[in-house]
């Protein structure tokens, strides 16, 4: 941290209608606040002169109280301040990270309660944040939330990026349309098999990205998850506003808290340029500072993985075909069957440490190397894993001294079925055990309903369970990659050992029918404000039946799309997804995931538009050399890349995949060509990506 400056000026005030305002560093956000007749708090926004949130309710109702925290306050206290900080993250899409902004406290009382909240915003050149502060006090202790009322009253039909507000999955193609057509078309946006009570009919699940018909983006988020249930946003199609729905716990209520407490902060990023909202900080910024005394051993991996034959049905996850009939522990594995698909073996994940070791990567997951699978694949409801047994055909010291003698470090797989309370049992244990056997990281998995009494995913219970297993593991210095988890909030600034999660559609629905084309080119503006996505990038092979005959499914992007991702999806940790041997057909385009870093000192996101097109740069840690990436959504298009963000008066070479003139996702994915270019900071590249399609550049300093 380089500096911060606090100024406070304090205000007693003890009822007003008038309105508070409070305006951005660069003056061109203002925000406003201000109490009804009634006593309700309110709020609203402006960008440029003009209202991008309208006058919007703010208040907590609670469970057995019929006051609630709704209406009925006076303003006791206004506290303004600022701040202007540089800090240094772990890892990230720069070294340093600026945190400036301006606050207004407003402290608010119920007189004939005789308790007291406060509404705290800050407001940053790029965005707005508020939370829900509960001091400590007499008259609110313990308290259940029936139902938070935050309000997003938009000015217009804007057009949305949306995915339905379901409380267990976030893995969902995005629709695009109007907020007046979100009703109409949530039906048709479920794409799994759903039980309706999961969902609020409007329901859409953050980060929510739209677009006003005058040119404005607005995204809606939440930042500093924990403790708290998930919100997702219900439409009033009437008057177009968004108010938040929490994710309920088995008996339907909303959240359990004890003052002191904070909610998350709701918030709001603004700009006439989508590349600002690709490159806000914000999310971060309201994150507290890290709490890890150590990180040195929090490292950036670009990593390969037994996983993707399992997906596309080529290999199996379980030993044997046959259900054991007795339980977890006392199954004896070694008079089984094998069924001859079983990836996760000594021999077949060997021939995969050869090949990671011999092109330079970090490491190697294995999925399907510990007993179980058989009873989870079963449907046997009482199953739960133990994260230390493995499979016959699996030798787990073997395994691991054949790795380090070809400098890869072994990733650690983790299914829990969604039985968390098993899962908490067996952590200490299992980390034990990974540190033991030299696993640094873990890929933990939460599929299916979580067991026993059927929470859900985005509940306040199961979120605190996410953050539990990252501080457990930050104990035995191991990075966890959390999937099916809830979508990140910025906690990772927090919590460095947070390296990944997937909470979203990944590449593994490629092989489960396809995504839209398009898809990746939405995910930065939506999933990826909250945090960075294991993607799981890289497919060469996009017809899935050459892998499994029974499986027809398509990857919708072409070869040079795939390499794209490893710079316009964000990650601390990339994956070559593909098999070896698909990688071995293609080398000269291999060479680029070899290649790119996982690590940078800066990112410039040249141009974007949801749902069309992204472009960044980003330059290497500790590097002078640059790499580009550019995904193109439905449609070809060309781009005029200026190279004016190199170093003057440097030279470079600049090494360009793109797509072949014949490219195309569906009938010609693996169509690219490969050039090499002197360059400078006075360059401009002209360049198409295809339909699906883009480019990649990797740029040394000669």
């Amino acid at each position: 941290m380089k500096y911060i400056i606090l100024v406070f000026a304090l205000l007693m005030i003890s009822v007003t209608t008038y309105a508070q305002k409070l305006s951005s560093s660069n003056s061109e956000l203002e925000l406003s606040f201000k109490l009804k007749s009634d006593g309700t708090p309110t709020y609203s926004l402006n960008y440029k002169g003009k209202e991008v949130i309208s006058e919007s309710k703010l208040g907590l109702e609670l469970v057995n109280d019929d006051k609630s925290l709704l209406d009925g306050f006076q303003i006791k206290e206004i506290t303004s301040s600022w701040a202007d900080e540089t800090w240094k993250p772990v890892w990230g899409e720069q070294s340093e990270i600026r945190n400036h902004y301006k606050e207004m406290a407003v402290t608010l009382e119920q007189p004939e309660e005789n308790r007291h909240i406060i509404l705290r915003f800050r407001l940053f050149d790029d965005g707005l944040g508020f939370r829900y502060e509960f001091p400590q006090q007499k008259n609110l202790v313990y308290f259940v939330i029936k139902e938070e009322h935050t309000e997003f009253a938009m000015t217009g039909d804007h057009t949305a990026f949306w995915i339905p507000g379901d409380y267990d999955s976030q893995e969902y193609d995005y629709t695009t349309s109007k907020l007046s057509e979100i009703n109409e078309l949530f039906d048709k946006a479920l794409s799994h098999n759903a039980s309706q009570e999961q969902f609020s009919k409007t329901g859409v699940q953050t980060s929510l990205m739209m677009k006003t018909n005058g040119g404005i983006y607005i995204n809606l988020h939440e930042a500093a998850l924990k403790e708290y249930s998930l919100m997702n946003l219900n439409l009033d199609e009437d008057s177009l506003t968004f108010k938040s729905w929490l994710t309920p716990d088995a008996i339907g209520n909303k959240g359990y808290l004890q003052a002191p407490a904070v909610s998350p902060w709701r918030t709001i990023m603004v700009s006439d340029d989508a590349t600002d909202i690709l490159a806000s900080n914000m999310n971060l910024n309201l994150n507290e500072p890290n709490k890890l005394e150590d990180t040195s051993w929090i490292k950036p991996i670009k990593y390969m993985g037994v996983w993707w034959e399992m997906i596309t049905g080529k290999s199996s996850w379980n030993y044997t075909d046959e259900l054991p009939s007795v339980k977890l522990g006392e199954t004896d594995f070694s008079k089984a069957k094998p069924n001859q698909k079983h990836a996760a073996n000594t021999e077949h994940v060997k021939d995969y440490i050869d090949f990671a070791s011999k092109h330079g990567f970090d490491a190697l997951l294995v999925e399907g190397w510990n007993e179980g699978w058989e009873d989870w694949f079963g449907h046997s409801k009482d199953y739960v894993f133990d994260f230390v047994t493995p499979y016959p055909d699996f030798d787990v010291e073997e395994i691991q001294k054949y790795a380090a003698s070809k400098n890869i470090e072994m990733m650690m797989h983790h299914e829990t079925s969604g039985a968390i309370r098993n899962y908490e049992r067996h952590l200490d244990t299992a980390y034990q055990f990974m540190n033991k056997y030299g696993y640094t990281s873990v890929k933990s998995g939460y599929v299916g309903d979580i067991i026993p009494r059927g929470e859900h995913h985005y509940g306040q219970w199961a979120i605190n369970h996410y953050l539990y297993a990252v501080k457990k593991a930050a104990d035995y210095k191991i990075m966890v990659n959390a999937h099916e988890a809830v979508r990140p909030t910025g906690l990772r600034r927090t919590y460095p050992n947070m390296i990944g999660n997937e909470s979203a559609r990944g590449t593994e629905f490629q092989a489960f029918g396809g995504s839209k084309p398009n898809h990746v080119t939405i995910l930065p503006f939506t999933r990826l404000i909250g945090g960075p996505m294991d993607y799981t990038p890289g497919i060469f092979e996009m017809d899935i039946s050459k892998l499994n005959p029974d499986n027809n499914s398509h990857v919708n992007a072409t070869i040079a799309n795939q390499l794209a991702l490893y710079v316009t999806m964000y990650s601390p940790l990339q994956m070559a997804a593909d098999l070896p041997e698909n990688y071995e057909h293609f080398m000269d385009a291999f060479q680029f995931i070899k290649d790119v870093a996982i690590d940078w000192d800066e990112s410039h996101y040249l141009e974007a538009e949801p749902g069309e097109y992204i472009t960044v740069a980003r330059k290497a840690k500790g590097k002078p050399d640059w790499f580009v990436g550019n995904v193109n959504g439905n449609s070809p298009r060309s781009t005029k890349l200026k190279l004016d963000f190199l170093e003057k008066g440097k030279n470079y070479e600049a090494t360009i995949y793109a797509d072949a003139k014949d490219a195309h996702y569906k009938t010609n994915p693996q169509a690219y060509k490969i050039s090499t270019k002197k360059v400078t900071s006075k360059s401009t590249l002209k360049l198409k990506s295809a339909a699906g399609g883009g480019f990649a550049i990797n740029i040394i300093q000669k």
